[in-house]
């Protein structure tokens, strides 16, 4: 048994824990026995049930809701070594599910890693610390990161929302190594070829890339005929244009609030003339409810509509109302396709469910009058796997249509 200070549930709150779950609530801890005052941040704790048992190893913040998370559920050393086994056993799945390595290598919660997480570009490694429990032994993942890698570069970039709900500061730097301005990004297509990306790192969102999508975009080659008109809203660095062109798009569209988000995907979609593909691009810079509304009101139309937005629902309160954002997107997605064109539907809100989103495309397509026929449904890559005990580790939803008129 361990020295750790022991952090005890009350009755009965040990059922999600036992059923697979890694979080515990500030509500299902016994303040009486185990005061939250008497934690430090980010410590590690040994949890007990009501009785006594050992459920594991945590860590804790005592003040947010997610007081905290489990890490084991042996009461054990949490070290150097440990970390390393941790980071071995993730990186091998990855090695067998790519040719290049290019991936999310650490997702948190799925990885049994909570508060961490690793994307991999070659041979330099992004990362984020979400959780005070994880910040706090960032020493010994970098430690473990060496000794399973040994990347030429380790870039923290902990410049997230989640860190200021945990108390921490935000901060992008390198642990070891000259971070590049920017990386290539090599993704595989469902035809066996791969598509090559460029992307910044510092300057851009989340770890520099989404490689949540990689799977869905590499689907496009199935659907999508050479010599689409494709547009692309918000494209961020434009992975469905880019993947759009190499496939043979004659023409693509990019729609962003971000100038800098167009410039990467214009330098993006002119990559893949190396490939032979030559496609006219052009950007739309603006809202993107304004910007699609303007393009079909202007009678522009495409056989391709990519709809990927930025989470519309960050919190529960905020269903109904992006749940409204969803519908009314589509809508006008569908006003701007072509007659049997292809829209695909994305949204990464935890909070919206694949029903909720399925009914949002069919009630904007009723209201344009088009028939919609859902051809593939998505879920992010296999590189971030869904932890069944978590439903929060599911998150993007992706809907393939194939749309007809009335």
């Amino acid at each position: 048994m361990s020295s750790r200070p022991l952090l005890r549930l009350r009755r009965g709150e040990e059922r999600r824990l036992r059923a697979g779950h890694l979080w515990i609530f500030s509500n299902e801890i016994d303040t009486s026995a185990t005061p939250l005052t008497s934690f430090e941040l980010g410590q590690l704790v040994t949890v007990q049930d009501q009785r006594g048992q050992s459920l594991g190893t945590a860590y804790i913040n005592p003040g947010t809701l997610i007081a905290a998370r489990l890490l084991s559920r042996q009461d054990e050393a949490i070290d150097v070594a440990w970390f390393a086994a941790k980071l071995r056993r993730a990186l091998s799945w990855r090695d067998r599910l790519y040719r290049s390595p290019h991936y999310r290598w650490v997702y948190g919660e799925s990885d049994g890693l909570p508060g961490l997480v690793l994307d991999r570009f070659g041979d330099i490694v992004v990362g984020q610390l979400t959780t005070a429990g994880m910040n706090l032994q960032q020493r010994a993942i970098e430690e473990a990161v060496r000794r399973v890698l040994d990347p030429r570069v380790l870039l923290w970039k902990n410049d997230g929302g989640a860190r200021a709900l945990e108390g921490l500061p935000e901060e992008v730097r390198a642990a070891w190594g000259e971070p590049p301005e920017r990386v290539e990004v090599v993704e595989s297509a469902a035809d066996g070829g791969q598509v090559v990306f460029e992307t910044e790192l510092g300057g851009g969102q989340k770890t520099g890339w989404f490689y949540d999508q990689a799977f869905n975009r590499s689907q496009l080659a199935r659907f999508m005929k050479a010599g689409a008109r494709v547009l692309d809203v918000c494209c961020y660095a434009g992975g469905w244009a880019a993947t759009a062109a190499s496939l043979g798009a004659s023409r693509i569209d990019c729609v962003d609030a971000s100038a800098a988000a167009l410039e990467r995907a214009q330098t993006n979609v002119a990559r893949q003339a190396r490939t032979g593909a030559s496609a006219e691009f052009f950007a739309h810079r603006g809202d993107a409810f304004d910007v699609l509304a303007q393009l079909a009101e202007a009678g522009e139309r495409y056989d391709v509509v990519v709809v990927d937005p930025p989470a519309f629902i960050k919190r529960r309160k905020d269903i109904p109302q992006g749940e409204a954002a969803y519908r009314k997107l589509n809508q006008l997605a569908l006003r701007a396709l072509s007659d049997e064109g292809l829209l695909i539907s994305c949204s990464c809100s935890y909070h919206l469910t694949i029903d909720s989103l399925q009914t949002a495309i069919q009630s904007a397509a009723r209201h344009v009058d088009r028939s919609v026929q859902i051809i593939y449904q998505g879920m992010q890559s296999p590189d971030h796997p869904v932890h069944p005990a978590i439903p929060e580790t599911r998150y993007l939803k992706s809907f393939f249509c194939r749309v007809t008129r009335g």
